[in-house]
């Protein structure tokens, strides 16, 4: 699969919503039908970001799979929604496997495992979500911590006849017909976590809306003074969020961290124990019949 680059989405630069204005006789071209296209995205991305922000809608729960019968061992992701911090929509429509040995040789060859040494930690309690804690899910000894990324992407598809783009005077020349939406999923080694930082999105509890055991009074001037100092300007890029590394992609969704047990070597070693996986971090975006069910509604 080929990816377009992420520029190439216009979404990527939060452009104004500006449409085509058409009239009878009016010459048209490429880009104007672009625009329109981009107009009607645009503003249904931008409902859905100031709506929910970015998280996950359904699905893309994390599983580990152990190596067996030849099957290799992996970080499943089930298909699942989600939106992004732009507020397109990022759909697996059918299971996707991150190879872990794959990823944990690569990660290794590109510096020397100096990556690996600055990603393994101990006492992992420290960097689980609040579900994991009070669980008390037994966690390895020492174990690299990684987070699992998905984020939007998009696929040539097909090709049509067309006038050649460029210096060029070809009769045979073709462009791509179609664009897909797509996805990408990356694994990051969480390098400089301690215990001021543990890297994971803040909780809902953080946002500015009062304490819960405030007077109602006290609540609703919260809520309507966070709505109306919410509002973030459409243009420009976007500030990474504390759960995203830097140099990565910042309309990323975060979606769960795992935890490969490790030897005490230096570089470490992968250990025989299994991979703990912690899906309870990310920002989760619950349909209003479940929050009416939560309430008994």
């Amino acid at each position: 699969m080929s990816f377009l680059t992420q520029p190439a989405d216009p979404l990527a630069s939060q452009p104004r919503a500006t449409r085509p204005a058409y009239a009878t006789g009016m010459l048209l071209d490429a880009r104007d039908f672009s625009d329109e296209q981009t107009y009607h995205r645009g503003r249904l991305a931008r409902a859905l970001a100031f709506l929910g922000g970015g998280g996950t809608l359904a699905g893309l729960e994390l599983e580990y799979l152990a190596a067996s019968g030849g099957q290799p061992e992996g970080i499943q992701v089930n298909p699942g929604l989600a939106v992004d911090r732009l507020g397109r929509l990022v759909e697996i429509p059918r299971p996707a496997c991150i190879r872990l040995g794959n990823w944990y040789d690569a990660l290794m060859a590109g510096d020397g495992g100096d990556t690996l040494i600055q990603a393994a930690y101990v006492d992992l309690d420290r960097f689980v979500s609040r579900r994991m804690k009070d669980n008390a899910t037994a966690l390895p000894a020492r174990a690299l911590a990684a987070d699992v990324f998905v984020r939007f992407a998009t696929c040539p598809e097909g090709l049509a006849p067309s006038f050649a783009a460029g210096p060029f005077d070809a009769l045979n020349a073709v462009s791509t017909s179609r664009i897909r939406d797509a996805y990408e999923l990356r694994l990051i080694a969480r390098v400089g976590l301690d215990d001021a930082y543990d890297g994971l999105p803040l909780p809902p509890g953080a946002a500015p809306i009062g304490d819960l055991g405030a007077d109602a009074a006290a609540r609703r001037d919260a809520m309507q003074n966070a709505i109306l100092r919410g509002y973030a300007g459409g243009a420009g890029s976007l500030a990474p969020l504390p759960e995203q590394p830097a140099g990565s992609d910042p309309s990323a969704v975060f979606l769960g961290r795992v935890f490969l047990p490790l030897d005490a070597a230096t570089p470490p070693a992968r250990a025989a124990d299994a991979v703990v996986v912690d899906n309870w971090g990310r920002r989760f975006l619950p349909p209003l019949v479940l929050l009416a069910q939560w309430h008994g509604l």
